[in-house]
């Protein structure tokens, strides 16, 4: 790799043993991917995906205060994923005392992230590149982020450039302030491998699309043809949010970091075709496809027929829009059911900017009289206590039936089990 004088002199010691570790590792890690040089970040704003004080992590409370001891601070400001905990949530008494045991250090967690150069208290989201969440990059801008649905849509949805880094990779990026020039960060690496086409007969549930889509393509780039039909030709709030589900779906249900949507999204928009590989094969979406993805999810309730005790709508978070309408709908659903509240215990969750913005809406105080709970939480986090692992839990996220034990309903099915079945 081919440092400039700057970053050589980093590596060399010039700002002392600590700061020459952080530059050795991201050489290393571009090395192992063919990188030439680095290039600077030029967002504004950084991101971190660890957000949770696991009481196992120690090497990383080590690592950070080693960091911090050597003045080795974030050269941007940066939001987190969210906390791990809301005492507003659903949990017995035991769910509780194992969440205090394993969320120990979260405290001492979060103070070292506000030394590093976290953005404030409430920068704690997964979807940080929302108006609301204050983290918005531009088109075109270098980021270190490692949050698997955010890279995605920062890369595909607002045409900044971003590889899927990890946890410790993406913080090293900002201290730094430059990162390894490979794979998404280049024109090469954002061409379409893959040409997907959507022959269905209405639009397509987002998170299943993305589902079937990214244990397609795994880690390759799609161009999807057809969801223009729906969605239009312009990035409007609820195109936005379909596509923020659809990402999230692809990053983990596959490793994709970036997809080009034909007509809508910037880079495709713009380029059309010419963004797609001579040679790429085509993958074909209709609804007998969708229909076998799906039948294929497996599902470890040992009950299969038990009655749901908790449902969660926001992995990765929801937006304003995304609240707006799903008060809607549930009020319309109670209303059809002759139900007053929801049968199941049923958390929305959504960045801290976003409740607060959708706390000065009428919808507001309409969502709260359905007996839904509002939280900023991580549903992950929550799932990953091993109680919560053994609850027949239910969500319309494949993020979050992918990564823990909750089972997957499409929104329509979510509604009708929350409304009226409590089944």
């Amino acid at each position: 790799m081919i440092l400039t004088n700057e970053q050589q002199a980093l590596l060399d010691g010039a700002q002392g043993e600590t700061m020459a570790k952080v530059v050795k590792t991201l050489v290393m890690y571009g090395e192992a991917f063919g990188a030439e040089r680095m290039v600077p970040i030029t967002s504004k704003y950084g991101h971190t995906v660890i957000s949770f004080g696991i009481g196992v992590m120690k090497p990383v409370y080590a690592l950070y205060d080693a960091l911090l001891q050597a003045g080795a601070v974030s050269k941007q400001p940066f939001s987190a994923d969210p906390r791990p905990l809301d005492k507003n949530i659903p949990a017995s008494p035991l769910q509780n005392l194992v969440f205090k045991f394993m969320y120990s250090q979260q405290a001492r967690y979060e103070g070292q992230l506000k030394a590093l150069g976290l953005m404030n208290d409430q920068a704690f989201t997964c979807a940080c590149y929302l108006p609301e969440a204050g983290n918005v990059p531009q088109r075109g801008e270098i980021l270190s982020w490692a949050e698997s649905s955010a890279v995605v849509y920062a890369n595909s949805v607002l045409g900044a450039r971003c590889n899927r880094n990890s946890g410790i990779i993406e913080i090293m990026g900002s201290i730094a302030g430059f990162v390894p020039e490979f794979g998404l960060l280049t024109d090469d690496g954002r061409m379409a491998d893959w040409i997907v086409e959507i022959r269905t007969e209405k639009l397509p549930e987002a998170q299943l699309l993305g589902s079937a889509v990214g244990m397609k393509v795994l880690e390759k780039v799609p161009y999807v043809k057809g969801l223009d039909r729906w969605l239009g030709k312009e990035l409007d709030d609820r195109a936005c949010a379909y596509l923020k589900d659809f990402g999230a779906a692809c990053a983990s249900n596959g490793s994709v970091g970036l997809y080009h949507i034909e007509n809508l999204t910037p880079e495709a928009a713009e380029q059309g075709d010419a963004l797609i590989r001579p040679d790429a094969p085509v993958y074909i979406v209709d609804d007998a496809e969708l229909e076998r993805v799906r039948s294929g999810y497996p599902c470890i309730w040992k009950d299969m027929d038990a009655k749901p005790k908790l449902c969660f709508v926001g992995c990765p978070h929801m937006t304003l829009q995304q609240l707006q309408d799903w008060t809607v709908r549930v009020e319309e659903g109670l209303k059809a059911a002759g139900n007053r509240k929801v049968c199941i215990p049923t958390v929305f969750t959504a960045a801290p900017g976003v409740i607060q913005a959708f706390q000065k809406t009428e919808y507001a105080r309409r969502l709260e009289a359905t007996g839904v709970i509002l939280s900023d939480i991580c549903p992950l986090m929550y799932m990953n206590n091993p109680l919560s692992k053994k609850m027949p839990v239910i969500t319309s996220s494949n993020k979050l039936r992918t990564y823990t034990s909750a089972r997957f309903y499409t929104e329509d099915e979510i509604l009708s089990k929350i409304t009226k079945e409590g089944r």
